[in-house]
């Protein structure tokens, strides 16, 4: 079946790639309800979670793990020319997403992954790696970092970016892939970052992922609402 996965809790989503029990409970204490992307499903399983629903073209997922899944929460969607994670985007509705298990193995899908961000730029998302986490800049967002953080930017098309608080200031500077990137900057305190277009990835150690989540919770403004 198909259709929105909504719910007014924020959701965490569990992908096929590399995942441990404590980043998955890490996650779920700040977004409660658990979703998993195709194979993820069966990393859930495993450590003994139930999905509350499985999202995806169903051909990674081991096939004893989906029959075990009611079929109201399995939503099938038979479409190659998107990846699991996109279709999981395009279906879930929450006030933020955080993702684990769509880094490590295969460069080429955690590429994918970024291009899903940016191509999804009115859902709030963040991807928590095994070193650092990754999320599309929202239109504004303050940071408290500590002073020597590292800050990276890296540009998924042409932005122009604003900062306060960056050892090495963007302002003025227009980014783009072939381009301009801004990776290893470092904050001198609060960050203060404002982007002109949906299409900045920040990058940022996975220590800080408590931090951007409730950053992204305060700030109000979405891509979607500008």
């Amino acid at each position: 079946m198909t259709g929105t996965v909504y719910d007014l809790e924020p959701i965490t989503l569990v992908g096929a790639g590399q995942v441990n029990e404590h980043d998955i409970t890490r996650c779920l204490d700040m977004a409660p309800r658990l979703v998993a992307s195709d194979g993820g499903a069966s990393h859930c399983v495993a450590l003994n979670l139930n999905p509350e629903a499985v999202i995806g073209d169903m051909d990674s997922v081991d096939l004893d793990v989906l029959a075990a899944v009611p079929a109201e929460r399995v939503h099938k969607i038979e479409n190659q020319d998107t990846t699991d994670f996109q279709k999981a985007l395009h279906l879930i509705s929450a006030p933020y997403i955080l993702g684990v298990g769509f880094s490590g193995g295969r460069l080429d899908h955690q590429l994918a992954c970024f291009n899903s961000l940016v191509r999804n730029s009115e859902k709030r998302c963040v991807l928590l790696g095994d070193t650092d986490i990754v999320f599309l800049a929202p239109p504004s967002l303050r940071l408290p970092l500590d002073h020597g953080t590292r800050v990276s930017m890296f540009p998924m098309g042409e932005v122009e970016a604003k900062s306060d608080g960056l050892k090495w200031p963007v302002d003025g500077l227009m980014f783009a892939p072939d381009g301009q990137i801004g990776t290893s900057n470092e904050a001198t305190g609060v960050v203060h970052l404002q982007m002109s277009t949906p299409k900045m990835l920040l990058i940022l150690s996975r220590c800080w992922l408590e931090t951007v989540v409730k950053a992204l919770t305060i700030e109000r403004r979405t891509w979607a609402t500008t």
